[in-house]
């Protein structure tokens, strides 16, 4: 599985409420918040990850460079790094798909937060389903909706993708997660984005659907993007409850 990181964001709003670091090098239980995902990826048979970084950001390249030539925790990653700035997700996107040379790829903004579990159970869907030409694309969607402009998913009974909103509609249940899973044939329809001057990663998600692909969604139970502050601490909270569901499992698991 091909993996991409859009990390390219300035991260403005942490840095407006005091954060002084960039948004991927943010720390959550000892990992910064490309780690985290790096660390992820590598635990679902990643053959490469591949991440774009704002030019204006050096720290952010650097802590790429040192996981590039030390790896992670010891172990090697795959990864290839693009350093370039660019006006959006999707265009970051775009510079990315370079690198896609394969069937399917997953990608994701750094700042996306998931139950390590349930990332595993949508790759495993992602790759069938793929694959198997049961859908062209895999979308993370959430009926958890902590966004200031949440993406709105509408999706039919069997969970395939029907629209897209930037308002809430009668019977939606679903937001973007930031969670793209999708064959290389979504690139051209990329492509045809950029060239039309258009600027968001929601846009291309619509063209997706404009043009005939069939998308469907997966959902996650709950995802937490870091764009304040006070994100982090809830991310923290998060990932103590996904722990203590851990070791309830671990014990139940033991008492059987």
């Amino acid at each position: 599985m091909k993996y991409a990181i859009i990390a390219a964001g300035e991260g403005s709003r942490l840095a407006h409420e005091g954060v002084q670091m960039p948004k991927p090098l943010v720390t959550i239980h000892g990992e910064t918040l490309l780690q985290r995902l790096i660390r992820i990826f590598m635990d679902n048979q990643a053959e490469e990850i591949c991440v774009i970084c704002n030019g204006q950001t050096e720290s952010v390249a650097q802590h790429l460079e040192e996981i590039m030539h030390k790896g992670l925790g010891g172990i090697p990653v795959p990864l290839k790094m693009l350093v370039k700035t660019t006006p959006s997700s999707m265009h970051s996107l775009y510079e990315l798909s370079r690198f896609f040379d394969d069937d399917v790829f997953c990608a994701t903004t750094v700042d996306t937060l998931f139950r390590e579990r349930e990332f595993a159970e949508y790759i495993f869907m992602l790759d069938k389903a793929v694959r198997n030409g049961e859908a062209d694309g895999l979308m993370g969607v959430t009926s958890y909706i902590d966004d200031e402009k949440p993406l709105y998913v509408n999706t039919a009974d069997d969970l395939s993708v029907t629209g897209f909103y930037d308002e809430p509609m009668p019977g939606v249940r679903y937001v973007s997660a930031g969670i793209y899973g999708l064959h290389r044939r979504a690139i051209d329809t990329l492509k045809a984005c950029v060239a039309r001057g258009e600027m968001r990663m929601r846009n291309f998600q619509r063209a997706l659907l404009t043009v005939g692909l069939s998308l469907k969604a997966f959902p996650f139970s709950k995802v937490i993007d870091i764009d304040h502050a006070s994100d982090i601490v809830k991310a923290e909270t998060f990932l103590d409850r996904q722990v203590d569901d851990k070791q309830s499992q671990t014990v139940n698991s033991s008492n059987d």
